[in-house]
């Protein structure tokens, strides 16, 4: 037996110790035991945390537990797979490291109907539904995905013209290749709900293109703002014209009542002094005169006279006065 220098080990009598196999063995037995029950307690419970699922197999079939907490499973008989079910993403077009973000060319370089080249980033957001399928439906569900969209996107690029695809196409890019992407998953059937495909920027792959498309947007922008602000002019004055084309309405119907209300009142008044006239003729007469030399000469007196020379009275033409002595008058004359 040696010690922990490599010296060989002596008893009080001077003789070799030698170590006792069967000893030997039995601790190394207690040794393994120990390991084993360790890795038993350890293989016996599982956790399924907030954000995950977890898919027991016992002898190939397959389990879903939800429940978060701890949980029991039969130790090398069944087997526990943790499943990430929280909203996750993939960068399609772009990647990014400690110094930022950066291009993948071979995966956004992209061919318009046009034939012209743009270079179109999107991000996809998709979570795990169905851990079970996730797992045994396919061997590299996310893989299958990202090619699902690349090949979404590719597709619904090429059926756009290149300046509609960088400018006024973007949000009917984006939900095409949305409505693409789950109708894929549908017929793959993988365990896998799409969440959201957003474009993250389309442009050209030169920067003298990227120019001439940026003036283009410009222009295209200051069409719209002219247009919206002239629609805002219009919305402006339309409700004003209708509101002064009422009111001049309004006004003419007033006109109108007011005058065939004095019209009516003026015929009213007519037929009235025609009545009189008719019953007294010569004094209807007599008073029309006046009053018409009233308004024609305000200060002028009347001097009547009985129709032999002789003068009688003076009388003004305003007042009751007036008006008695000429009917006295012509009730005398008749």
């Amino acid at each position: 037996m040696f010690n922990r220098n490599g010296r060989m080990v002596y008893d009080e009598n001077g003789e070799k110790v030698t170590r006792d196999p069967k000893k030997a063995l039995k601790g190394a037995g207690i040794v393994i035991a120990i390991i084993l029950i360790v890795i038993t307690g350890l293989d016996t419970f599982y956790t399924v945390g907030e954000t995950e699922s977890v898919v027991i197999t016992t002898f190939g079939k397959a389990t879903l537990v939800d429940e978060k907490g701890l949980h029991f499973k039969i130790p090398y008989v069944q087997k526990a797979t943790s499943v990430d079910t929280t909203v996750q993403g993939i960068k399609i077009g772009y990647a990014e490291d400690e110094q930022g973000t950066y291009s993948v060319e071979h995966e956004s370089i992209m061919i318009t109907s046009d034939y012209n080249f743009i270079d179109c980033d999107f991000y996809i957001s998709y979570q795990v539904t169905d851990p079970i399928k996730y797992l045994y439906n396919s061997d590299e569900p996310d893989f299958i995905l990202k090619n699902i969209a690349m090949s979404s996107i590719r597709s619904t690029v090429s059926a756009f013209p290149v300046d509609v695809a960088i400018t006024t196409g973007k949000a009917e890019i984006q939900s095409n290749v949305k409505a693409m992407i789950i109708d894929e998953l549908e017929d793959e059937d993988i365990g896998i709900t799409l969440i959201d495909a957003s474009i993250q920027d389309v442009e050209p792959p030169t920067d003298e293109v990227i120019e001439a498309f940026t003036a283009v947007e410009t222009a295209k922008q200051g069409k719209e703002s002219a247009i919206n602000e002239a629609n805002a002019y219009r919305n402006e004055q339309i409700p004003a014209a209708e509101a002064k084309a009422d009111r001049i309405l309004q006004e003419a119907e007033a006109t109108k009542t007011a005058r065939i209300n004095e019209a009516t009142g003026q015929a009213a008044r007519f037929n009235a002094e025609y009545n009189e006239y008719r019953n007294y003729p010569l004094i209807t007469k007599q008073r029309m005169f006046m009053e018409t030399m009233e308004d024609v000469l305000p200060s002028l007196k009347v001097v009547i006279d009985s129709g032999n020379g002789d003068i009688k009275k003076y009388y003004p033409i305003t007042g009751d006065t007036f008006d008695a002595a000429v009917i006295e008058d012509a009730e005398t004359e008749e």
